[in-house]
């Protein structure tokens, strides 16, 4: 019924108006369309793992969680939480210290973080210490506290060679050695100077 042919675009001197348009950067908002759908997010690495624990977002947990097992916490706990791997969910909170080799944040943590990976989505809020040896904090995160990276461990060092046997000391004087007076011992030479300049 209505038919609207669409204007080309406007060149521009770098452009030309055949050229096909420049797609949005993922991390800006488009100015493009008003309804476009936002990218989906990358799956996290824990996410397809079999044992997955979850905590939902109606419950509340209090006490210390320990274990080497995967962990999602859509709820909330008060208490420290100490597993392998770890993802606090938008509306995850801790209350506690957690230690973990993998920590994916999305949600609240107050208290002391430590892991090999620590990474800070930009919904995360995170008020305590990071000890970590790759953290990453994504534009709009929130965090307050200090940043301490963790080294790996070094190799052990290689113990250094042996060093040669020195001679056997002189033997100690006798005792008639002791009366005679002591010869003077022999001035070492001067070192010697050598003047590169003059060629």
């Amino acid at each position: 019924m209505f038919n609207k042919t669409k204007s080309p675009a406007p060149a521009t001197p770098d452009r030309p108006s055949n050229a096909p348009p420049i797609p949005p950067l993922p991390d800006l908002p488009s100015s493009g369309g008003m309804n476009r759908a936002a990218p989906a997010p990358a799956p996290s690495p824990i996410a397809s793992s079999r044992g997955l624990s979850t905590l939902s977002s109606d419950l509340q947990f209090e006490g210390g969680i320990s274990g080497n097992g995967d962990l999602q916490v859509d709820g909330s706990i008060k208490g420290d939480v100490r597993v392998g791997r770890l993802i606090v969910g938008e509306t995850g909170a801790i209350e506690g210290n957690v230690s973990a080799e993998y920590l994916e944040v999305r949600g609240r943590i107050v208290g002391a973080v430590n892991g090999k990976q620590v990474k800070l989505v930009s919904t995360a809020y995170v008020d305590g210490d990071i000890t970590a040896e790759q953290l990453s904090i994504d534009i709009g995160a929130y965090f307050q506290g200090r940043v301490l990276q963790s080294r790996r461990e070094a190799p052990a060092p290689v113990a250094p060679a042996p060093r040669p046997v020195a001679a056997a000391p002189a033997p100690a004087p006798a005792a008639s050695d002791f009366d005679a007076p002591a010869a003077p011992a022999p001035a070492e030479p001067a070192p010697q100077v050598i003047d590169l300049k003059s060629v």
